[in-house]
């Protein structure tokens, strides 16, 4: 009985509203009248002489009518009747972002004239400059009009209409403008201080956070239709876009931050991939959008903010639950947003009043948003600097008990120095000599000019030589307090020897004594000393040998060498630099040829160089698995010389330009460039080729192929 009831009234008021209602203009005041409009929607579009024989109006009972999203046009029809004494009053539509706004206004042979606005068309063309639409309704005094609109958007529709004489419509405009200023104001503010923080700290956190507010600001301002008028006034193709486009950005931007802000890769590891797959359907919008599919693009924009806002709100609350304190600030700030948007959201369903406070509320929570954002920023930072100086005092701490440490230890040792140290009073005539011929060695590398290449090697030489050198100074001292002893012996014996007492009594007195100063222990120390010194000075005389055999002083003149000699003196010299690497040495039996020997020694030195280097960048230094083959042959009136490694290799564009001047693959400030040039024109010089056999990742060879009999080039 109530079904049936219901049905007979909903009936009955179609009946008695086929015609409408009439709208009274007789007011100053600006007054939506949504409920007082016909609401028309079709499947498809339709023309207006289908709209004006249309049955299908049917009456919009919201004051701002709500009308979803639709692919087609919606017409809506009203009657107005203007009570007013003036007729200058205007049709003010204010929601910016509609695609298509049309008026047909009744004329006076009966037939309608039409008035297209909307973000299809450049700015310019409006005759009122404002971002909202605004018609002028051209009715006369006690005038009764019936007017048709239609509307159309990829976004929602949502049609706040009212109707006003000119001079209140633009006062309340005006007011509405200072709300917007001061909102593009804060924005801002917010963007540039942050952006002046991001490259003082260099935070990604800033980063992500600047890009949020900026696109905030444009999706904001967009929405207001503000951008359009002067930004891209004459765009209308970007205009239809650029707010979901703008929304994407401040999307992704809001994920991001979050993720960075919140450190969710660690905190919260599974909303840290859900947030990647929403930043990815918001990707996919941006570029359905861009692409021309704008209702879909928005569809799904709206659908995935609504996700990924409430995503970050759990997420926040779950990581400040477990004790990550500034999360409480993106909690608070999305809380905040969040409860705009209810607020926003009821008005457009007209749960809410349609009036100032709900229609800037979205603006006014996004402000307070971006501000408790920035405050989390700025605490975070607080705490990562009390952080610092916490380290730093622990640091510094340390670094005291360190130095009181050291102190302590330093007086230890220079205590035992002083107890164990004695002075040197002779030295050892070989040594003397050796050292001698080692400072004359070394002047001849810094000064030659020829071995400027060595200087790679200096820490390396220095350190053969030193080794021994240590071995036979620290022989030094024990060896001089043994030899005190025995001095102090030989007085002993004197002394013995003339007193009065017999010789039994001197032979036991002697034996005591020998005993006392352990002397059978004295001679073997004695002699393992003397050995040791002499191995030092031998090691060292063979080090500068090599560095003799080396550098051959009369490289300039034609001399007759011996290879096997110069290649084992070139691996004396570089033995620092084959640290960790095998080196495999097949030597055949080879005669004595002429030669520049020490530019010879040159070119082996430059390649053995470059095969450490090659064996290092492929393995690291000292890993063990390098390895260097030297191998010599003679193949009847030629020498070969091979040298193997298995470092990096080369491919083939290196190979072609390997002997070219200045051509280097290592670093920059690690070579010049000139090692294999020179090699390959010393080998020229010597009548004889120089060709490299490598292949990229495996290693390479250099065979070197030297005349015996043939003259060798004396330029």
């Amino acid at each position: 009985m109530s079904k049936n009831f219901n049905l007979l009234f909903v009936i009955l008021l179609c009946f008695l509203n086929v015609e409408g209602n009439t709208i009274i203009a007789d007011s100053k005041k600006t007054k939506l009248f949504g409920k007082d409009l016909w609401i028309l929607k079709s499947q498809g579009e339709i023309t207006f002489d289908q709209v004006l024989k249309s049955k299908d109006f049917k009456q919009n009972t919201q004051e701002v009518p709500n009308l979803g999203i639709s692919a087609s046009s919606v017409w809506l029809r009203f009657e107005l009747t203007n009570h007013n004494a003036k007729s200058n009053l205007l049709l003010h539509v204010a929601y910016p972002i509609l695609d298509e706004v049309e008026l047909y206004i009744p004329g006076k042979n009966g037939g309608y004239k039409s008035m297209l606005l909307g973000e299809i068309k450049k700015f310019e063309e409006r005759k009122f400059q404002h971002p909202d639409y605004i018609f002028n309704l051209d009715i006369s005094e006690n005038e009764t009009k019936t007017y048709y609109l239609r509307v159309k958007s990829a976004e929602h529709l949502i049609l706040p209409i009212s109707i006003s004489q000119s001079t209140y419509l633009w006062e309340g405009l005006s007011k509405e403008n200072v709300i917007t200023g001061i909102f593009l104001g804060a924005v801002v503010i917010m963007f540039l201080y942050n952006l002046f923080i991001f490259f003082s700290v260099k935070d990604k956190s800033y980063f992500y956070y600047v890009i949020y507010v900026a696109s905030v600001g444009f999706t904001q301002i967009g929405i207001k239709g503000f951008t359009f008028q002067y930004l891209w006034p004459n765009s209308p193709a970007f205009e239809l876009k650029s707010v979901i486009l703008f929304a994407c950005i401040s999307g992704i931007a809001a994920l991001l931050f979050t993720q960075n802000f919140l450190h969710t890769k660690q905190t919260a590891k599974k909303s840290h991939i859900f947030m990647h797959v929403i930043i990815a359907l918001l990707v996919i919008s941006f570029v359905a959008t861009s692409f021309g599919f704008e209702q879909f693009g928005f569809q799904l924009m709206q659908v995935t903010t609504s996700i990924f806002a409430i995503t970050i709100l759990v997420v926040s609350f779950l990581v400040m639950r477990d004790g990550y304190a500034p999360a409480r600030f993106v909690f608070s700030s999305w809380s905040v947003l969040l409860f705009g948007a209810i607020i926003f959201a009821l008005k457009d369903y007209s749960i809410l009043p349609y009036n100032t406070f709900t229609s800037y509320s979205m603006q006014g929570a996004s402000v307070i948003e971006m501000a408790l954002l920035s405050f989390g920023l700025a605490d975070r930072i607080n705490i990562l600097k009390k952080e610092k100086e916490a380290s730093q005092a622990q640091a510094l701490a340390v670094a005291k008990e360190n130095e009181r440490i050291i102190r302590e230890q330093n007086v230890v040792l220079e205590s035992k120095v002083k107890e164990r140290t004695v002075e040197l009073e002779a030295s050892n005539s070989e040594l003397s000599t050796t050292l001698d011929d080692l400072k004359q060695a070394q002047m001849q590398l810094v000064e030659s000019e020829k071995m400027a290449s060595l200087g790679q090697l200096t820490a390396g030489i220095a350190h053969e030589i030193n080794n021994p050198i240590n071995f036979v100074t620290s022989n030094v001292a024990p060896l001089q307090r043994d030899v005190n002893i025995l001095i102090d012996a030989i007085s002993t014996m004197e002394n013995f020897s003339t007193s009065g007492d017999s010789v039994e009594e001197k032979q036991k007195q002697i034996e005591d004594y020998k005993e006392e100063i352990d002397y059978d222990y004295l001679k073997i120390e004695i002699s393992h000393l003397l050995k040791g010194i002499n191995e030092g000075a031998s090691r060292t005389a063979e080090i500068v040998k090599g560095l003799r055999v080396f550098s051959r002083l009369d490289e300039d003149d034609l001399k007759v060498a011996d290879i096997h000699e110069g290649l084992e003196s070139t691996l004396v010299i570089a033995n620092n630099l084959l640290n960790g690497i095998k080196v495999t040495k097949d030597y055949s039996e080879l005669p004595m040829i002429e030669s520049y020997p020490g530019k010879l020694n040159q070119v082996f030195l430059n390649i053995l160089s470059n095969a450490t280097h090659a064996i290092n960048k492929r393995y690291g230094e000292g890993s063990g698995q390098g390895e260097l083959i030297i191998k010599t042959m003679r193949n009847e009136n030629h020498l070969l010389i091979s040298i193997a490694d298995n470092g990096t290799g080369m491919d083939e564009n290196t190979q072609k330009k390997i002997f070219e001047p200045f051509f280097t693959t290592k670093d920059v400030g690690e070579g010049t460039g000139l090692g294999m040039s020179i090699a390959y024109n010393t080998i020229k010089r010597h009548n004889g080729t120089l060709v490299v056999k490598s292949q990229a990742g495996k290693g390479s060879e250099f065979i070197i192929d030297l005349p015996i009999t043939k003259k060798i080039s004396e330029t």
